[in-house]
């Protein structure tokens, strides 16, 4: 288990709205590098638990869940709003499918095709909205539009490392 949990991270948003192509390169490469880590491995370990949390399977799949949460802050900053939705802390949605029972090519093939709508929206926000804000809820504190891009790629790489985690326990 990470020596963190992902709400006790503090977040300084201070990198250059320049930035922001290195924080889509992360963004691209994250189910790439999930679907790397997880070739081979069997059911078994896929939907095995280490006893600290989720399953392989379901944090390919809360990542996933996730993606709507940056599409929506990106929305709304760029309609002037003040404060930014929250995150749903209990991630209802991790249990609301059973994603143990589900083929691990499927769970990958969404987690791509959301990855991929979200950096399409990005990628359709003018380099001069880059940094624009609005108040992030648990954070308070501002977050700009390059900030959810790194945001983002902090929590895959949180998820990440889980998963590298389990492999470890499991394998």
């Amino acid at each position: 288990m990470p020596l963190w949990k992902w709400t006790d991270r503090a977040f300084t948003f201070d990198y250059p709205c320049e930035k922001m192509p290195d924080f889509l390169e992360r963004l691209r490469g994250a189910p790439i590098r999930i679907s790397a880590m997880v070739q081979g491995l069997p059911t078994s370990v896929l939907t095995g638990n280490d006893g600290m949390g989720w399953t392989i399977q379901q944090n390919i799949a809360h990542l996933t869940d996730a993606e709507s949460l940056p599409l929506l802050r990106i929305d709304q900053i760029l309609a002037d709003e003040a404060t930014l939705v929250a995150a749903d802390m209990t991630n209802a949605a991790i249990n609301k499918f059973d994603h143990n029972t589900r083929p691990i090519r499927d769970v990958l093939d969404e987690h791509t095709e959301g990855r991929n709508k979200l950096i399409a929206r990005f990628e359709r926000v003018d380099a001069c909205d880059w940094g624009k804000s609005a108040i992030h809820p648990r954070l308070d504190q501002p977050m700009r539009i390059v900030d959810i891009a790194y945001f983002t790629a902090e929590h895959d790489d949180y998820h990440i490392t889980r998963i590298r985690e389990i492999i470890r326990a499991l394998t």
